[in-house]
C-alpha cells in the first residue's frame, strides 16, 4: 500500500512519501523538489509539470496555471474575474455558470473544466511518486486550503478520481503543517497544552491557525484566512510599477502583450526574492517587447511603500484567529511562519510586532504541508506503525439543516416549513456525526445549508445539497425516523442514513417466582419487597456476559435459570409461567437520495476519466515517437563517426560509401519531410540503416570476443586432461576407460578449435567470421557437461567394522540380520565429496580472461 502526501499549491506541487526511516520529499525528472502545477497544450501533445513550465514563455495562451483559483468557483465571482485579468489563457462561462478553459490542442480548440486540469496535475504528481517508489500509487492524502467550500472539496475528490487516486483524507493545509510540527516534539506537556500560531502565506492566499499541543495530541482551536493575499499579489505590485515605468521610458505597453507580461511577472518574482535579502534589486530583460531591452531597479523601502495596502491586510486574519481561540498573546508559546510568500521581511516585522516575539522557521516553508499529509496517510495506512498522535481538526463554516413538514422531536401538522436548524457550529471537530429524530407520515426532503455566508466566496449558493428521504410507509399515522448527519474526514456534510423505528407487539412468556423458606412456607410479597428495598438487586446477566478480571473464566449461560439464579438454588423457588405481550422496537432502513448543487454528475465524471486515459495514451505515443526519432538521429551521428574510427578495419570501401550515403540521406529526411512522422515510420528507417550497419558492427564485436572465448576453452581442455592423466590418489577410484573418454573428448575439442581458427586466420576482417565466439562457448559448455560428472564422481566409503560384543548379542544380531533389520550399532554409509580444486569451475562459473 502506498503512503503518499500531495500538496497541490497554486503555483507548484510537492510530493511526500513515507519510508521506514521517515518522510521524504521526492524529486521530479529534473531532480527538483517542487514541480510546477502547470499543463501546456500544443498541436502535437500535452506537457505536464516541468515540461509545461518550459513552454509557458513560448506558448502562454495554451499553458494553464493557478487552476486552484478556479476550482469549484463561479465565473461571475468577483475574485475570479480579478484573477482572469492576470491569466494569459482564455476562460469563458460554462452552461452551469462555472469557468471553462479554452486551449488549442491537437489542431483544434478544446474546452476543459478546472477539475479536469487539476486531474492532469494530480496525475503528474502521481507519476513522480510511482517512479520514486517503484510501485503503483492509489491511496494518498491531499492538502487543501481551510477556506475551501463543499463544492471545492468535492471537485478535488473528482479530480483525484480522474487521476486514478483514492484520497484517504482531504486535510486542511493548516492542520497538516501543525502535524508536521508537533509529531516530532518530545517535550510536549501531558496536562496544560502549549499554544502555537501557524501563519501560512502562500502564493495566492494567507491562512492562520491556532493549535494546542499536548503529549500525543493536536487540537485546532481556531482558523482564519484571506483568500486573495499571497506572494503573487506582491509580485503584481512590482509588475504594475515596472509596467508603468517602461511605458514612460520605453513607450511599450507590456500588459497588452501576453508573452511580455509573462516574462515581466517572472522577472518581478525574482526581484521580490532578491529584496528579501538585499536593500536594492535590479531588473533587466532583453528584447521584452518591440525588440527593446529594458532595465530598472527598486529599493526595498519603495517596494514596501507600494505594498502598504497588502501589508495592512496581514493583521486581519491574525487578529481574528486569536480572538476566536479565546487566548491572549501572553499565552501563545510560539509563532511559526511557512509558505513561499512568508519570506517578505515586512510580513515578519508585522508578526513580531503583533505577538511580541520573533516568528520561528522550524518547518520547511515549501514542504511542510506535503510532509504533514504523508504523516496523516501513514496514520491511516496499516502499512506503517506511527507514533500515537491524535489530530483534532476543525470545520471552518457553520452548517444548518432545513426541512418541510416536520420538526425534530415534535408531532406538528404536516406541510409546515421550519427555520434553519444549526447542526455543526463553526470549529466543529472533523469528523463528526449527529442523529436527528423526525416524525413523518411519508417521504420528505432535507436541505444542507451554510448558516453564515460572510466568509464564503462571492456568488456561492447558501444551499449545499438536498436529500430526499423515502419512500416509506409507517404503520402508525406518523413514523419515527432516526436520520444520521455526517461530517466526514474530507469536510463534506451528508445525510448518511435514515432508519424507520416502529414498535411491534411480540408474544413473550412472563415467569412469576414464588419464594419459599427453608421450612417450606411461602414468602409473602410484602417480605419480598422489603428484601429488595433493603439491599441492591443485582442481575446475574445484564445485556452482556460479565467476566471477573481477576479470575477470568468462561461462563456457561445454559447453567443459569430464567430468573438469573444458579441451578442449585432453583429448587428453593417455585415458578409459574404466563403468556403475555411485549412491545419491541423494529428498525428498517429508509433509502436516501442525494442531490449536490453544482457537483459533477457521475456520468460526466466517468467521461472525464476516459478522456484523461485517452490523453495519457496520446502523451505516451508521442513520447515513444520522439524516442524513436531520437534513436534514428543518434544512430546516424554515431555510425558516421564509427565508420572512420572504431569500424574502419572491418568495412570495405564500397560498404563505407554506401552506408555513408544512406546516413546522409536519412539525416536530410529527418530535418525535412521526416520532421513529423508517426512512430512506425521511424522504426522502419532505423531497421533500414541497421541492415547495412549491423554486419559491420558484428565483425568488430566478434573480433573482440573471440580471444577470451578461445582462452576459456583452452583452460577447460588442459584442466580436464590434466585431471584425467593425474596419478593423484583422489582420482584412483575413477575407471581407466572413463579417464580415456575425458582425454579423447578434450583432444576432439582442441582439434575442432584448431581447424576453425585456421579458417578464421585466413579470412580478412572485412568478411563474415568463420569462427564465432558463441560457437566456442557452446563447445566449452558441451565439454564441461561431459567431463565434469566423470571427474567429480564420489569415492565410495569403506565399510566400517562393528564393535566387539558378547556372543549372545552377536547371535541376536545375526538373527536380526536374517530378518532384514539393521544392527543397532551400524551406520549408514555416506559418500564423501571429491576434492575438485584442480578442476575447472562449475557450470555457470566461467573463467574471465582479459
Amino acid at each position: 500500500m502506498s503512503v503518499v502526501g500531495l500538496d497541490v499549491g497554486n503555483e507548484t506541487g510537492v510530493v511526500g512519501v513515507a519510508r521506514q526511516r521517515g518522510i521524504d520529499v521526492v524529486l521530479n525528472e529534473e531532480s527538483k523538489r517542487e514541480t510546477p502545477a502547470m499543463v501546456s497544450f500544443s498541436d502535437k501533445q500535452r506537457f505536464l509539470g516541468t515540461a509545461a513550465a518550459a513552454s509557458s514563455t513560448m506558448n502562454p495562451q495554451n499553458t494553464i496555471s493557478q487552476v486552484k483559483r478556479l476550482i469549484g468557483r463561479k465565473f461571475r465571482d468577483s475574485e475570479v474575474q480579478r484573477d482572469l485579468r492576470q491569466f494569459p489563457f482564455s476562460v469563458t462561462e460554462g452552461p452551469d455558470g462555472s469557468p471553462i478553459i479554452n486551449v488549442q490542442y491537437l489542431g483544434e480548440v478544446r474546452s476543459f473544466t478546472p477539475t479536469q486540469i487539476l486531474g492532469m496535475i494530480l496525475s503528474n504528481l502521481k507519476s513522480i511518486a510511482e517512479k520514486n517508489l517503484g510501485t503503483h500509487v492509489v491511496d494518498c492524502v491531499i492538502g487543501i486550503p481551510v477556506f475551501f467550500t463543499e463544492l471545492q472539496r468535492r471537485a478535488y475528490l473528482d479530480a483525484a478520481s480522474i487521476a486514478g487516486l483514492h484520497p484517504l483524507r482531504l486535510m486542511h493545509e493548516t492542520a497538516a503543517t501543525a502535524l508536521a510540527y508537533g509529531i516530532y516534539k518530545t517535550d510536549l506537556p501531558e496536562t496544560d497544552p502549549i499554544h502555537v500560531v501557524f501563519v501560512d502565506v502562500g502564493h495566492a492566499s494567507m491562512q492562520v491557525c491556532v493549535a494546542a499541543f499536548k503529549k500525543g495530541q493536536l487540537k485546532i482551536l481556531s482558523q482564519a484566512f484571506d483568500r486573495s493575499l499571497g506572494g503573487r499579489d506582491f509580485d503584481e505590485v512590482l509588475f504594475n510599477h515596472f509596467a508603468a515605468k517602461f511605458k514612460d521610458e520605453y513607450k511599450i505597453d507590456v500588459p497588452s502583450n501576453a508573452r511580455a507580461s509573462q516574462r515581466l511577472r517572472a522577472a518581478c518574482e525574482k526581484v521580490k526574492k532578491v529584496l528579501s535579502a538585499n536593500a536594492v534589486a535590479p531588473l533587466s530583460i532583453e528584447c521584452l517587447m518591440d525588440e527593446k531591452d529594458v532595465k530598472g531597479f527598486i529599493k526595498r523601502e519603495e517596494f514596501e511603500k507600494l505594498a502598504e495596502p497588502l501589508l495592512e491586510r496581514v493583521k486581519v486574519p491574525i487578529e481574528k484567529a486569536l480572538a476566536e481561540s479565546r487566548l491572549t498573546i501572553d499565552r501563545i508559546h510560539s509563532v511559526e511562519v511557512v509558505g513561499s510568500g512568508s519570506r517578505v521581511p515586512a510580513i515578519i516585522r508585522i508578526l513580531a510586532s503583533f505577538f511580541k516575539k520573533e516568528p520561528g522557521r522550524t518547518l520547511n516553508a515549501s514542504e511542510c504541508i506535503a510532509r504533514g499529509c504523508a504523516l496523516q496517510c501513514a496514520m491511516l495506512s496499516p502499512t506503517f506503525r506511527v507514533r500515537e498522535f491524535e489530530v483534532q481538526d476543525a470545520y471552518p463554516f457553520p452548517i444548518a439543516l432545513s426541512w418541510k413538514g416536520s420538526a425534530p422531536e415534535h408531532e406538528d401538522v404536516a406541510d409546515q416549513s421550519y427555520p434553519n436548524s444549526l447542526v455543526f457550529v463553526k470549529g466543529n471537530p472533523i469528523p463528526s456525526t449527529k442523529m436527528l429524530t423526525f416524525y413523518r407520515s411519508g417521504m420528505f426532503t432535507i436541505d444542507v445549508l451554510y448558516a453564515d455566508m460572510s466568509e464564503l466566496p462571492p456568488e456561492t449558493s447558501p444551499k449545499i445539497s438536498s436529500y430526499t428521504v423515502g419512500p416509506f410507509t409507517p404503520k402508525s399515522e406518523r413514523g419515527k425516523l432516526k436520520v444520521k448527519i455526517r461530517l466526514n474526514l474530507h469536510g463534506i456534510v451528508s445525510v448518511e442514513s435514515a432508519t424507520l423505528i416502529e414498535e411491534e407487539e411480540v408474544e413473550v412468556s412472563v415467569t412469576k417466582v414464588k419464594e419459599t423458606r427453608q421450612d417450606g412456607s411461602e414468602v409473602s410479597p410484602m417480605e419480598t419487597d422489603k428484601q429488595e428495598n433493603g439491599a441492591e438487586k443485582v442481575d446475574a446477566f445484564d445485556k452482556d456476559v460479565k467476566m471477573d478480571t481477576d479470575n477470568p473464566q468462561t461462563v456457561d449461560q445454559s447453567s443459569v435459570t430464567e430468573n438469573g439464579l444458579p441451578a442449585d438454588e432453583k429448587s428453593q423457588k417455585g415458578e409459574s409461567k404466563e403468556a403475555g405481550k411485549k412491545k419491541k422496537p423494529k428498525r428498517k432502513e429508509v433509502p436516501v437520495h442525494e442531490n449536490v448543487l453544482g457537483a459533477l454528475p457521475q456520468t460526466e465524471l466517468q467521461k472525464a476519466v476516459e478522456k484523461e486515459y485517452e490523453f495519457a495514451l496520446q502523451d505516451r505515443v508521442m513520447e515513444e515517437t520522439k524516442d524513436r526519432k531520437n534513436a534514428v538521429e543518434a544512430y546516424v551521428y554515431d555510425m558516421r563517426n564509427k565508420l572512420y574510427e572504431k569500424l574502419q578495419d572491418y568495412v570495405t570501401d564500397t560498404e563505407r560509401e554506401e552506408l555513408s550515403a544512406k546516413l546522409q540521406q536519412t539525416e536530410d529526411w529527418l530535418y525535412e519531410e521526416g520532421e513529423d512522422e508517426i512512430k512506425s515510420v521511424y522504426i522502419a528507417k532505423l531497421e533500414e540503416l541497421k541492415k547495412l550497419g549491423d554486419p559491420i558492427e558484428e565483425r568488430q564485436r566478434e573480433e573482440e570476443a573471440r580471444g577470451p572465448a578461445i582462452a576459456e576453452l583452452h583452460y577447460y581442455t588442459s584442466s580436464f586432461r590434466e585431471a584425467a592423466l593425474s596419478s593423484d590418489p583422489k582420482f584412483d577410484h575413477i575407471e581407466v576407460g572413463d579417464r580415456e573418454k575425458v582425454v579423447l573428448e578434450c583432444n576432439k575439442a582442441e582439434e575442432w578449435l584448431r581447424d576453425k581458427k585456421q579458417q578464421q586466420d585466413s579470412l580478412p576482417k572485412t568478411t563474415k567470421p568463420a569462427l564465432l565466439s558463441m560457437d566456442i562457448r557452446k563447445k566449452t559448455e558441451v565439454l564441461d557437461r561431459f567431463c565434469k560428472p566423470i571427474l567429480t564422481k564420489p569415492k565410495p566409503s569403506p565399510p566400517k567394522a562393528s564393535p566387539p560384543q558378547a556372543a549372545e548379542s552377536k547371535g541376536n544380531e545375526k538373527k536380526d540380520n536374517k530378518n532384514g533389520s539393521q544392527p543397532s550399532g551400524a551406520e549408514v554409509p555416506t559418500s564423501e565429496p571429491m576434492d575438485s580444486d584442480n578442476l575447472p569451475p562449475q557450470e555457470g562459473e566461467r573463467m574471465h580472461t582479459e
